[in-house]
């Protein structure tokens, strides 16, 4: 087991009700992928549930993108170096942001769970905020890979192909 993993969770959102155990399922998916990814040491997490409405707003602000999106990664290392929580020594690797209307419309659109919508974007966000991208081809097959293998490791496996005929 990894070290000690705090993982903080805000619910700023009223559109999609919470389902009882989406917060464990979190907690979950991130320790699997730094457990997965060999992360050493304590570490903390900052996830926010979002409406569409607020995750635009982030997107317009911090992206420059003036849309809705799924999920948004805001890593606090470079390089593996990342900022310490001098009370706890844990090393401070990011915030992520979930629009859950979107993981509500996502679950729906791939034919599978609310919670393993979110457990998968967890999975991808935390792989974000250990420095992973998916700007090219191969980057991207690398990190689906993991966080398909989290979804698995969770009992979450991909039950179809994400790509959706639009008829």
């Amino acid at each position: 087991m990894a070290d000690k993993i705090k993982v903080i969770i805000t619910n700023k959102q009223k559109t999609v009700k919470i389902p009882t155990g989406i917060r464990m399922l979190v907690r979950r998916c991130c320790n699997a992928v730094l457990q997965l990814e060999k992360f050493q040491g304590p570490a903390e997490i900052s996830v926010t549930f979002t409406d569409n409405k607020g995750i635009k707003e982030l997107n317009k602000q911090y992206r420059d993108k003036d849309i809705e999106t799924d999920v948004l990664s805001f890593p606090m290392g470079e390089n593996g170096v990342y900022d310490t929580d001098m009370e706890t020594g844990a090393k401070i690797l990011g915030d992520v942001v979930i629009s859950m209307e979107k993981a509500r419309d996502q679950a729906e659109l791939y034919g599978h769970s609310l919670q393993r919508e979110v457990g998968y974007l967890t999975a991808h966000s935390v792989l974000h905020l250990l420095g992973y991208d998916h700007m090219e081809k191969l980057d991207r097959v690398r990190m689906r890979e993991k966080e398909e293998l989290v979804m698995d490791e969770l009992g979450l496996p991909a039950s179809s192909s994400y790509i959706v005929d639009k008829v």
